[in-house]
């Protein structure tokens, strides 16, 4: 046996060692299917996306001739970019998308982490009916037409608060978050308690710090609801210039209206001397959405296997 052929051998060799004895070693084939699968999983999702942005910067001859969705490029202007970055109802709706989601971000990670952490220590008052009132929320509700009168006769109405509050705590991360809590050494906060801390100086102390991972992806949660939400824009919000991006485009891109301030009709005619393709404009502010989450998501995805499977007692 050559120098060569041990050292594959003993390569494979330690490469099996990593493996269950009871699972077999791979094969070409089972490698080979699996990567066509990953392929054809990235391709569903990203070709999408290509077309979007493609489609944002493409000028009307080149959409004209794809006959809508342009695929292949061909033709390139940024003016859709700048006709929505001198729009005042796109600047508007960014920046109301912006206050919502961070304000409201803010609100619900506050009121979760409380409430789990409240009802995760057993000494707690009353945890156990106020649990089961919570779980109870999550199948039944009072319906749209009495959560619109309550919210608009205590003012909400016209209001970016009716944006937040109504949703701003989720029963279902507050278990998540509170069996992450349970979880925490009981021997650290024996001994916290031993050195004379209380609840306020363990929960900042302590427990926040060994869940890290799980307040990123709950945060996360609750930032992309924000952001993501138009319909409690539509039922709150009438004035336009309040409205976040999500219902700019709801309104101006699925419903397919003119959106004011571009000079462009809703038929795709042109007013003065506008060269600028109305799908071009639709796509651009759909890019404007997808920024922001695809910016953000990077830096929490690491946390999503830790914070929704593992407890806080690190092995």
């Amino acid at each position: 046996m050559t120098a060569t052929s041990l050292a594959s051998a003993a390569e494979k060799t330690r490469r099996n060692r990593n493996r269950p004895i009871w699972e077999e070693p791979p094969t070409v084939a089972g490698q080979a299917g699996k990567g066509a699968v990953l392929v054809f999983i990235v391709l569903v999702v990203l070709i999408p996306l290509y077309m979007i942005v493609l489609t944002s910067i493409s000028t009307q001859g080149s959409i004209n001739q794809a006959g809508g969705m342009v695929l292949v490029p061909h033709g390139f202007t940024v003016e859709a970019y700048r006709q929505i970055f001198t729009n005042n109802l796109v600047i508007s709706s960014l920046i109301a998308s912006f206050g919502i989601t961070l304000v409201g971000t803010l609100i619900s990670v506050t009121v979760t982490v409380l409430c789990a952490y409240g009802l995760s220590r057993a000494r707690s008052w009353g945890h156990r009916f106020i649990l089961m009132l919570l779980v109870v929320t999550m199948f039944f509700n009072g319906g749209l037409i009495p959560t619109f009168m309550v919210v608009s006769g205590l003012g909400g109405y016209d209001n970016y608060w009716a944006m937040i509050l109504p949703s701003a705590v989720s029963v279902f991360n507050i278990l998540v978050m509170r069996g992450f809590f349970a979880g925490t050494s009981r021997d650290l906060i024996d001994a916290a308690y031993m050195d004379g801390a209380g609840e306020w100086r363990i929960l900042t102390r302590i427990v926040l710090p060994t869940s890290r991972a799980v307040v990123a992806v709950i945060s996360l949660f609750y930032a992309v609801g924000y952001w993501n939400t138009f319909f409690n824009a539509l039922l709150y919000l009438p004035d336009n210039q309040k409205w976040p991006l999500q219902l700019v485009i709801y309104t101006y891109t699925l419903q397919g209206n003119p959106m004011p301030g571009t000079g462009i009709t809703q038929t795709g005619q042109y007013f003065g001397t506008q060269q600028i393709a109305p799908l071009s404009i639709q796509m651009a502010v759909v890019t404007l959405t997808l920024i922001p989450i695809l910016v953000i998501y990077p830096f929490v995805q690491r946390h999503f296997a830790k914070g929704m499977l593992l407890g806080a007692v690190k092995g």
